[in-house]
């Protein structure tokens, strides 16, 4: 059986608009209608032309023809790969173009389908197939993984118009952010992504979550570091803070003799689970100014009664 490239009958590109499509069938069917032409051969192309245009014409039709990808050539030997029209549906019968007219038996193969009706005729396949489903990232507040909430996002969806080009569009979408997401996981949204072909449901839409955890926060898995600063003297004699957490304030005990970069460990205050993370506070020593002379007096007195040598053990 031989393939049939729809496209190079009609002379058009893969990408065609339906009206492109249109104007090439009305064209060619002028020019090879048998009635008109003196060609030899214009019955056949103009059998050639109407099983082109009866395969792209219709949406449905066109969707599965393209499923089968640009890589045959036209008088190819050809069998369909297995499993080519996988997702479709059929239903409806009929057989033949509008007219009955009989098509080549790769149109037959393609599109014809079912079990022998009384009259000895195939049942005719109309396609429905599940819209694709989409997926987009969001970002989202490290807040909002702690508490749950629903928050509106835009995005750019592309669609196609009447005639077949790709446009893009924005939506906005109402989205509930689930207590306890994490970075990585997905939100799925039923019914939200492609439209359907025919009468095959819409798709869904799935949102990767990437958590944007702010300027001191950073997140591993379900685990939380904070970097906290702290005052020197709440490093070196050990002090009782209040830590302002995404989950509320805690009393955080400082212990004395604290360096920096020492990780303190809030068990269970990391992302919200059945077994909820640990959040990690590590100490940021921040150093006051010397932006008074009383400032400045002060770090003088220090530097000459305190034997301190950041590089002795250099």
């Amino acid at each position: 059986m031989e393939f049939k490239d729809y496209y190079e009958v009609m002379g058009l590109a893969r990408d065609a608009t339906q009206d492109e499509i249109k104007r090439a069938y009305r064209k060619l069917a002028r020019k090879y209608h048998p009635d008109v032409s003196d060609d030899a051969d214009a019955e056949a192309r103009f059998k050639e032309v109407g099983e082109a245009y009866e395969a792209l014409k219709d949406p449905e039709k066109r969707a599965a023809y393209d499923q089968l990808g640009a890589n045959w050539k036209e008088g190819q030997d050809f069998r369909p790969p297995p499993g080519w029209d996988e997702g479709f549906e059929f239903s409806g019968d009929g057989a033949g173009g509008p007219s009955g007219e009989q098509f080549s038996d790769f149109f037959e193969t393609l599109f014809r389908q079912g079990q022998a009706r009384g009259d000895g005729h195939t049942g005719h396949r109309e396609f429905h197939m599940h819209g694709e489903d989409r997926r987009a990232r969001i970002s989202v507040d490290l807040r909002d993984s702690y508490t749950g909430a629903t928050r509106s996002i835009t995005l750019h969806a592309p669609e196609f118009t009447e005639d077949g080009r790709i446009v893009t569009r924005d939506r906005t979408l109402h989205v509930k952010i689930p207590k306890g997401i994490r970075d990585g996981q997905q939100i799925r949204l039923t019914g939200q992504g492609g439209p359907g072909i025919g009468k095959g449901k819409t798709g869904d839409l799935f949102l990767e979550v990437e958590l944007r955890p702010g300027n001191r926060y950073r997140v591993d898995d379900i685990d939380v570091y904070l970097n906290l600063p702290v005052a020197p003297w709440e490093a070196a004699l050990g002090a009782t803070v209040t830590v302002p957490l995404l989950s509320g304030n805690v009393d955080l005990k400082i212990p004395a003799g604290s360096n920096q970069g020492s990780k303190l460990r809030l068990k269970g205050k990391g992302i919200p689970a059945k077994q909820p993370g640990n959040l990690y506070v590590v100490l940021d020593v921040t150093l006051p100014p010397a932006d008074s002379d009383e400032a400045k007096a002060l770090y003088e007195k220090m530097s000459k009664e305190m034997a301190f040598d950041p590089r002795a053990s250099l």
